[in-house]
C-alpha cells in the first residue's frame, strides 16, 4: 500500500499531537488563521478513512477522528518501504541531504551513545 500523500502526513501530524479530533479542531491547529477550509480537511479525513490512515467514531452529529498508525509505526514503514528496514542508510541519507546544526548533531551524537549503552545492558 503506497504511504500517505504530503497533505495526508499534515493531517497525521496534527493527529498524531492531539490523540484525536473533530475536523475543527484539526483545522484549528493546523491553521488557525483560516488559510484552509473546513470542507477541505472534512474532505480529507474522509479520504483517509477510506484508505485506512484514520479512523472516526461519532459523538452525537460530530465525527472524531484518531490516526490508525502511530507516529514511530509510520516511520518505521517508510524504513522499510525505501530503506528495505536499513536504519544506518536512511541515517547517511539523511545527514548528506540536510545542513543540519550543530545541536542536532549533538543530540544525534547522545541518541547514538544511549543505543549502545542500552545494548550493552541487554
Amino acid at each position: 500500500m503506497p504511504g500517505p500523500t504530503e497533505k495526508e502526513i499534515e493531517l497525521l501530524k496534527v493527529l498524531w499531537e492531539l490523540g484525536e479530533g473533530s475536523v475543527r479542531a484539526v483545522l484549528d491547529h493546523m491553521a488557525p488563521d483560516g488559510s484552509v477550509h473546513f470542507n477541505t480537511v472534512q474532505t480529507q479525513l474522509r479520504i483517509m478513512d477510506r484508505k485506512g490512515w484514520v479512523r472516526h467514531r461519532r459523538e452525537g452529529r460530530t465525527l472524531i477522528y484518531q490516526p490508525v498508525y502511530t507516529r514511530k509505526q509510520e516511520v518505521s514503514r517508510f524504513l522499510h518501504q525505501v530503506f528495505d528496514g536499513s536504519a544506518d542508510e536512511l541515517v547517511l541519507n539523511m545527514l548528506s541531504a540536510e545542513k543540519l546544526p550543530p545541536e542536532t548533531l549533538d543530540q544525534l551524537e547522545e541518541m547514538i551513545k544511549q543505543a549502545r549503552e542500552k545494548q550493552r545492558r541487554k
